[in-house]
């Protein structure tokens, strides 16, 4: 059996790597760049950084905003029209997996047009062109989008988000700046950097793990751990280390899949608008107890990573509870909550029957029936 790996051709890591951003649009001979970023990025000035970097180096760009949380078919339709008015020939994403996704739609359709009703790029499209070239730069520490082969548009008719997995979108150049992650709240620092928990976590433990994909994701449960609460504090290392922490958990899973904690997470993010880390972060430890018969001794290394002591001396069951509690304590310590409180009985077929789905769900190392699905989402519903 063959494993396939895709990362990024280029990523530079570190304060200050945003001025890289000039030297590989010259030696890449772009023209002009049309930049994805969220309104509010640009309202708080975390876009302008790069602006700034480009107005010096004297290279034209257009600045695009219509993105959403979620990003829906339209936003990318929008923006696949907005490309093509530009006279662009690269894109610069800047922003968090909602800025990433749109722009790797909008690359994608550009370069593969016959896939413009966009619904059709759902799960592993047959695209035939690499997107139009992506500069991606972070400004959370989370989603990994900037290296990884995925991305999620919501479905606002059908009440869905549909995930999109596709080496054709990936990102050239990432460019993985502490700096333009210093202005993120402490809500989206926790909900983020959890979401980058569940990829690393889901990702060592689907059915598609190997070797190489281990020890990623290993390290990048060290990491997360140690730094995501100093990270919430807006600590100047901590913040630097999930950058780093975020960056390597998307080196691992974008090649090896997730599990049903994303399946689910898309589903609330569809029906309730939940953001997609602080859902994550409500499931995981739910589907750690779900998945634990399943996943030999591998949550023993989980504990290790999370930072629990004498892992070595547990027994299987002890060290499986440790692993999942030290997952559940760091929820709690950066301020998750536990409810959706939205969530009703009456929705529970809808959200199961759409958790199974997703794409991600063919991952989990257990089949979750629909009722299993039911009894995981009412653990999040608000009593």
């Amino acid at each position: 059996m063959a494993y396939r790996f895709n990362l990024n051709e280029t990523s530079y890591h570190g304060s200050g790597a945003i001025k890289e951003i000039a030297a590989e649009a010259k030696s890449r001979h772009f023209k002009k760049a049309f930049v994805c970023s969220d309104p509010d990025l640009i309202k708080f000035g975390v876009t302008k950084k790069v602006l700034d970097v480009l107005d010096e180096a004297g290279l034209a760009y257009e600045v695009y905003s219509d993105i959403k949380a979620n990003p829906t078919i339209e936003n990318v339709q929008h923006g696949v029209a907005a490309f093509k008015a530009s006279g662009a020939d690269y894109i610069i994403a800047i922003g968090g997996g909602s800025s990433m996704d749109t722009a790797k739609a909008i690359g994608i359709i550009i370069t593969n047009p016959e896939f413009e009703d966009v619904r059709s790029l759902e799960g592993t499209a047959p695209t035939q062109n690499p997107c139009t070239p992506i500069i991606a730069v972070p400004t959370t520490a989370g989603t990994a989008a900037e290296v990884t082969i995925n991305y999620v548009i919501t479905d606002v008719q059908k009440k869905r988000k549909f995930v999109c997995v596709d080496p054709h979108d990936m990102p050239i150049v990432a460019v993985v700046d502490p700096d333009m992650m210093s202005s993120m709240p402490k809500g989206l620092t926790a909900a983020t950097g959890m979401d980058a928990l569940t990829h690393a976590i889901e990702g060592y433990t689907t059915k598609g793990a190997w070797e190489m994909s281990d020890m990623f994701h290993l390290k990048a449960i060290e990491i997360i751990a140690r730094s995501l609460r100093a990270a919430v504090q807006n600590d100047s290392k901590g913040r630097t280390d999930m950058a780093l922490g975020q960056y390597i958990a998307g080196m691992g899973f974008s090649n090896v899949g997730l599990g049903i904690a994303h399946s689910m997470a898309h589903t609330l993010g569809a029906v309730y608008d939940t953001p997609h880390g602080v859902a994550c972060a409500m499931m995981l430890p739910i589907v750690m107890e779900f998945n634990q018969e399943c996943t030999g001794e591998k949550y023993r290394e989980i504990a290790r990573a999370m930072g629990v002591k004498g892992v070595d001396s547990m027994s299987q069951d002890e060290y499986r509870k440790a692993a999942i509690d030290a997952v559940r304590q760091l929820g709690e310590d950066v301020g998750i909550p536990k409810t959706v409180d939205a969530l009703k009985e009456e929705d529970l077929d809808f959200l199961a029957k759409s958790a199974a789905a997703d794409a991600c769900a063919p991952g989990n190392p257990k089949e979750a029936s629909i009722d299993d699905f039911k009894a995981m989402f009412r653990r999040v519903m608000k009593h």
